[in-house]
Protein backbone atom coordinates (compact mmCIF):
# COMPACT_ATOMS: atom_id res chain seq x y z
CA UNK A 1 0.00 0.00 0.00
CA UNK A 2 1.22 3.18 -1.06
CA UNK A 3 0.93 6.11 1.52
CA UNK A 4 -0.52 9.52 0.06
CA UNK A 5 1.93 11.85 -0.40
CA UNK A 6 0.65 14.68 2.08
CA UNK A 7 -0.29 18.37 0.55
CA UNK A 8 1.64 21.33 0.50
CA UNK A 9 -0.71 22.85 2.71
CA UNK A 10 -0.75 20.64 5.67
CA UNK A 11 3.42 20.50 5.81
CA UNK A 12 2.77 24.31 5.66
CA UNK A 13 0.05 24.48 8.94
CA UNK A 14 1.88 21.95 10.97
CA UNK A 15 5.13 23.69 10.57
CA UNK A 16 3.82 27.26 11.17
CA UNK A 17 2.29 25.23 14.50
CA UNK A 18 5.56 24.20 15.99
CA UNK A 19 6.72 27.66 15.04
CA UNK A 20 4.02 29.71 16.88
CA UNK A 21 4.29 27.26 19.67
CA UNK A 22 7.62 27.13 20.51
CA UNK A 23 9.66 29.50 18.06
CA UNK A 24 11.33 26.45 15.82
CA UNK A 25 11.27 26.32 12.74
CA UNK A 26 11.71 23.29 10.05
CA UNK A 27 13.98 24.17 7.09
CA UNK A 28 13.07 23.51 3.72
CA UNK A 29 15.58 20.50 3.23
CA UNK A 30 13.90 18.90 6.21
CA UNK A 31 10.42 19.08 5.66
CA UNK A 32 10.80 14.81 5.64
CA UNK A 33 11.36 15.14 9.67
CA UNK A 34 7.60 16.19 9.88
CA UNK A 35 6.30 13.03 8.07
CA UNK A 36 8.77 10.77 10.38
CA UNK A 37 7.90 12.24 13.59
CA UNK A 38 4.11 12.20 13.10
CA UNK A 39 3.82 8.60 12.00
CA UNK A 40 3.28 7.24 15.13
CA UNK A 41 0.44 9.11 16.20
CA UNK A 42 -1.05 8.85 12.69
CA UNK A 43 -1.28 5.29 13.83
CA UNK A 44 -2.53 5.83 17.24
CA UNK A 45 -5.19 8.62 16.02
CA UNK A 46 -6.30 5.80 12.97
CA UNK A 47 -4.87 8.50 10.44
CA UNK A 48 -4.09 7.74 7.07
CA UNK A 49 -2.57 11.31 5.90
CA UNK A 50 -1.48 14.61 7.38
CA UNK A 51 -4.48 16.22 5.69
CA UNK A 52 -6.30 14.28 7.55
CA UNK A 53 -4.45 15.21 11.00
CA UNK A 54 -4.58 19.00 10.08
CA UNK A 55 -8.78 18.46 9.40
CA UNK A 56 -8.68 17.18 12.95
CA UNK A 57 -6.46 19.59 14.49
CA UNK A 58 -8.63 22.28 12.67
CA UNK A 59 -11.91 20.67 14.51
CA UNK A 60 -10.30 20.42 17.83
CA UNK A 61 -11.37 22.11 21.21
CA UNK A 62 -9.10 21.47 23.83
CA UNK A 63 -5.56 21.92 22.01
CA UNK A 64 -4.61 18.40 23.38
CA UNK A 65 -4.07 17.02 19.71
CA UNK A 66 -2.04 20.37 18.95
CA UNK A 67 -0.07 19.96 21.84
CA UNK A 68 0.64 16.21 20.77
CA UNK A 69 1.56 16.74 17.38
CA UNK A 70 4.27 19.67 18.63
CA UNK A 71 5.73 17.29 21.19
CA UNK A 72 5.97 14.53 18.20
CA UNK A 73 7.84 17.10 16.23
CA UNK A 74 10.31 18.22 18.79
CA UNK A 75 13.98 17.17 18.21
CA UNK A 76 14.98 15.98 21.62
CA UNK A 77 18.21 14.74 20.53
CA UNK A 78 19.94 14.11 23.68
CA UNK A 79 22.79 11.67 25.24
CA UNK A 80 24.66 11.42 28.59
CA UNK A 81 27.90 13.16 28.57
CA UNK A 82 26.82 14.56 24.75
CA UNK A 83 30.30 16.76 23.79
CA UNK A 84 32.01 15.41 27.38
CA UNK A 85 34.94 17.91 26.46
CA UNK A 86 32.80 21.10 26.52
CA UNK A 87 30.94 19.33 29.96
CA UNK A 88 34.46 19.01 31.16
CA UNK A 89 34.98 22.81 30.49
CA UNK A 90 31.74 23.18 32.17
CA UNK A 91 32.97 21.51 35.30
CA UNK A 92 36.40 22.84 35.19
CA UNK A 93 34.40 26.85 34.65
CA UNK A 94 32.37 26.00 38.13
CA UNK A 95 35.63 24.97 40.35
CA UNK A 96 36.56 28.40 39.64
CA UNK A 97 33.40 30.35 39.94
CA UNK A 98 33.07 28.34 43.32
CA UNK A 99 36.21 29.25 44.67
CA UNK A 100 35.20 32.74 44.28
CA UNK A 101 31.62 32.51 45.48
CA UNK A 102 32.92 31.17 48.82
CA UNK A 103 29.76 30.30 50.76
CA UNK A 104 27.61 30.92 48.27
CA UNK A 105 25.83 27.99 46.16
CA UNK A 106 26.65 28.22 42.77
CA UNK A 107 23.16 27.98 40.32
CA UNK A 108 23.26 26.20 37.07
CA UNK A 109 20.61 26.09 34.30
CA UNK A 110 20.67 23.60 31.25
CA UNK A 111 18.07 25.39 29.36
CA UNK A 112 16.64 23.02 26.37
CA UNK A 113 17.74 20.10 28.69
CA UNK A 114 15.18 17.37 26.65
CA UNK A 115 15.20 14.00 28.77
CA UNK A 116 17.55 15.14 31.15
CA UNK A 117 20.77 13.57 30.03
CA UNK A 118 22.66 16.79 30.18
CA UNK A 119 21.63 18.10 33.87
CA UNK A 120 22.24 14.46 35.13
CA UNK A 121 25.46 14.31 33.76
CA UNK A 122 26.48 17.59 35.43
CA UNK A 123 25.26 16.46 38.69
CA UNK A 124 27.59 13.21 38.43
CA UNK A 125 30.58 15.50 37.17
CA UNK A 126 30.23 18.05 40.40
CA UNK A 127 29.86 15.38 42.65
CA UNK A 128 33.34 13.53 41.14
CA UNK A 129 35.15 16.95 41.05
CA UNK A 130 33.76 17.90 44.99
CA UNK A 131 31.96 21.43 43.24
CA UNK A 132 30.04 21.82 46.93
CA UNK A 133 30.12 25.07 49.36
CA UNK A 134 29.03 24.22 52.82
CA UNK A 135 28.32 20.74 51.77
CA UNK A 136 25.94 21.85 49.35
CA UNK A 137 26.30 20.75 45.49
CA UNK A 138 25.47 23.39 43.02
CA UNK A 139 21.77 24.13 42.22
CA UNK A 140 20.68 22.75 39.07
CA UNK A 141 17.35 23.86 37.22
CA UNK A 142 16.99 22.13 33.91
CA UNK A 143 14.04 23.21 31.80
CA UNK A 144 12.63 22.15 28.41
CA UNK A 145 9.04 23.28 26.96
CA UNK A 146 8.22 19.29 26.37
CA UNK A 147 5.88 18.12 29.47
CA UNK A 148 6.55 14.26 27.93
CA UNK A 149 10.17 14.24 27.87
CA UNK A 150 10.19 16.63 31.56
CA UNK A 151 8.13 13.62 33.03
CA UNK A 152 10.87 11.59 31.46
CA UNK A 153 13.68 13.21 32.75
CA UNK A 154 11.88 13.66 36.26
CA UNK A 155 11.52 9.75 36.19
CA UNK A 156 15.18 9.78 35.75
CA UNK A 157 14.19 6.29 33.71
CA UNK A 158 16.47 5.31 30.53
CA UNK A 159 16.41 2.32 27.97
CA UNK A 160 19.44 0.07 27.67
CA UNK A 161 20.47 1.87 24.38
CA UNK A 162 19.50 5.47 26.30
CA UNK A 163 22.19 4.41 29.40
CA UNK A 164 25.19 3.41 27.37
CA UNK A 165 25.55 6.39 25.15
CA UNK A 166 27.72 8.49 26.92
CA UNK A 167 28.08 6.54 30.50
CA UNK A 168 31.15 4.51 31.33
CA UNK A 169 30.31 1.52 33.27
CA UNK A 170 31.65 2.68 36.89
CA UNK A 171 29.10 5.53 36.60
CA UNK A 172 26.31 2.97 35.41
CA UNK A 173 27.07 1.00 37.97
CA UNK A 174 27.08 3.78 40.94
CA UNK A 175 24.05 6.34 39.37
CA UNK A 176 21.89 3.84 37.79
CA UNK A 177 20.37 0.63 38.59
CA UNK A 178 18.94 -2.02 36.20
CA UNK A 179 15.58 -3.01 35.99
CA UNK A 180 13.26 -4.47 33.41
CA UNK A 181 14.58 -3.77 30.05
CA UNK A 182 15.44 -0.05 31.84
CA UNK A 183 17.94 2.01 34.13
CA UNK A 184 16.59 3.56 36.86
CA UNK A 185 18.38 6.63 38.16
CA UNK A 186 19.13 6.73 42.12
CA UNK A 187 17.52 9.46 44.20
CA UNK A 188 20.73 10.71 45.12
CA UNK A 189 21.03 11.51 41.66
CA UNK A 190 17.73 13.13 40.98
CA UNK A 191 17.47 14.85 43.55
CA UNK A 192 20.45 16.93 42.23
CA UNK A 193 18.55 18.44 39.46
CA UNK A 194 15.35 20.52 39.56
CA UNK A 195 13.29 20.01 36.41
CA UNK A 196 10.73 23.20 35.42
CA UNK A 197 8.88 23.79 32.05
CA UNK A 198 9.62 26.48 30.59
CA UNK A 199 9.20 27.93 26.57
CA UNK A 200 12.55 29.86 25.76
CA UNK A 201 10.89 31.52 23.13
CA UNK A 202 8.72 33.87 24.96
CA UNK A 203 8.59 32.83 28.92
CA UNK A 204 10.92 34.94 31.04
CA UNK A 205 13.72 33.20 32.34
CA UNK A 206 13.82 31.42 35.68
CA UNK A 207 13.83 33.75 38.99
CA UNK A 208 17.35 34.59 39.83
CA UNK A 209 20.66 34.68 38.64
CA UNK A 210 23.09 31.75 36.91
CA UNK A 211 25.95 31.13 37.47
CA UNK A 212 26.92 29.10 34.21
CA UNK A 213 23.90 28.74 31.83
CA UNK A 214 23.72 25.80 28.83
CA UNK A 215 21.62 26.71 26.18
CA UNK A 216 23.16 23.85 23.24
CA UNK A 217 21.81 22.98 20.35
CA UNK A 218 18.62 24.83 20.42
CA UNK A 219 19.18 28.57 18.87
CA UNK A 220 20.14 27.44 15.90
CA UNK A 221 16.50 26.01 15.14
CA UNK A 222 15.21 29.72 15.55
CA UNK A 223 14.99 32.51 13.41
CA UNK A 224 17.28 35.65 13.48
CA UNK A 225 14.89 38.05 15.20
CA UNK A 226 13.50 35.32 17.82
CA UNK A 227 17.12 34.35 18.21
CA UNK A 228 18.34 37.57 19.50
CA UNK A 229 15.49 38.21 21.33
CA UNK A 230 16.21 34.59 23.60
CA UNK A 231 19.60 36.19 24.16
CA UNK A 232 17.69 39.64 25.30
CA UNK A 233 16.27 37.02 28.33
CA UNK A 234 19.85 35.01 28.48
CA UNK A 235 21.63 38.29 28.95
CA UNK A 236 18.80 38.95 32.12
CA UNK A 237 19.83 34.93 33.42
CA UNK A 238 23.67 35.46 33.27
CA UNK A 239 25.14 36.50 36.89
CA UNK A 240 27.74 39.07 35.92
CA UNK A 241 31.18 37.25 35.89
CA UNK A 242 29.24 34.11 34.81
CA UNK A 243 29.16 31.95 31.69
CA UNK A 244 26.91 31.09 28.53
CA UNK A 245 27.71 27.91 27.41
CA UNK A 246 26.08 27.32 23.65
CA UNK A 247 26.41 24.19 21.01
CA UNK A 248 29.15 24.06 18.90
CA UNK A 249 27.57 25.36 16.00
CA UNK A 250 26.16 28.31 17.63
CA UNK A 251 27.96 31.58 18.29
CA UNK A 252 26.72 34.74 19.95
CA UNK A 253 28.93 36.85 17.11
CA UNK A 254 26.53 39.02 14.67
CA UNK A 255 23.53 37.88 16.98
CA UNK A 256 23.82 39.88 19.99
CA UNK A 257 25.46 42.74 21.32
CA UNK A 258 24.77 41.24 24.98
CA UNK A 259 27.24 38.64 25.29
CA UNK A 260 31.24 38.21 23.58
CA UNK A 261 33.99 35.65 23.90
CA UNK A 262 35.07 35.21 27.01
CA UNK A 263 38.82 35.66 27.87
CA UNK A 264 38.92 32.87 30.88
CA UNK A 265 36.67 30.24 29.92
CA UNK A 266 37.19 29.66 26.05
CA UNK A 267 35.29 28.54 24.13
CA UNK A 268 31.72 30.27 26.20
CA UNK A 269 30.63 33.62 26.40
CA UNK A 270 30.57 36.73 29.00
CA UNK A 271 28.39 39.37 29.58
CA UNK A 272 29.57 42.59 27.23
CA UNK A 273 31.24 44.75 29.16
CA UNK A 274 29.63 47.44 28.63
CA UNK A 275 26.35 45.30 29.37
CA UNK A 276 27.72 43.86 32.67
CA UNK A 277 27.68 46.85 34.65
CA UNK A 278 23.92 47.58 33.57
CA UNK A 279 23.11 43.71 34.50
CA UNK A 280 24.80 44.36 37.96
CA UNK A 281 22.42 46.94 38.61
CA UNK A 282 19.35 45.57 37.10
CA UNK A 283 19.94 41.96 38.85
CA UNK A 284 21.51 43.27 42.04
Amino acid sequence: MITPTPSASAMNMIAALLEQRTGQQIAANRAWRIETALKPLLRMRGLETLDDLVAQLMMSRTGELGDMVVDALLNQETSFFRDSAVLDMVADAAGALQEEAGTRRLRIWSAGCSTGQEPYSLAMLFDERKIMTCSSPPEIVATDISPAALARARSGRYSQFEIQRGLSVRRMMQWFEGGEGDWAANPELTRKVQFRQHNLAGDPPPPGRFDIVLCRNVLLYFSGALRKAVFDRLAQAVRPGGVLVLGAGETVIGQTDLFAPSERFRGFYNLAEAVAPGARSALG
